[in-house]
């Protein structure tokens, strides 16, 4: 009798293009670094927490990083880590 606790949940999230989230945060980082912000600690705190306000309005990156799925951008942002940490390319 298998437990459920047992048993791996498989998620696959499919969505907006991977080039286009990747443009949008780079679009973030820049808005956060221009307004003098450490860009990865902003940008980490909403992920974890949702709060919008982590984010600057300047250039409306706020507005634009609320339309990212975070669940999506984790997976490319660790799918990213992990090729550039074993040397893979697409």
């Amino acid at each position: 009798m298998s437990n459920t606790n047992d048993i791996t949940r498989k998620i696959d999230i499919a969505g907006k293009n991977m080039d286009e989230v990747r443009q949008n945060m780079v679009h973030v980082y820049q808005a956060l670094e221009e307004k003098g912000y450490n860009p990865v600690s902003q940008i980490v705190g909403y992920i974890l927490s949702e709060d919008p306000t982590y984010i600057t309005t300047h250039n409306n990156v706020r507005s634009l990083v609320r339309r990212i799925n975070r669940y999506e951008l984790l997976q490319i942002m660790l799918n990213d880590f992990m090729k550039n940490s074993l040397g893979e390319t697409d």
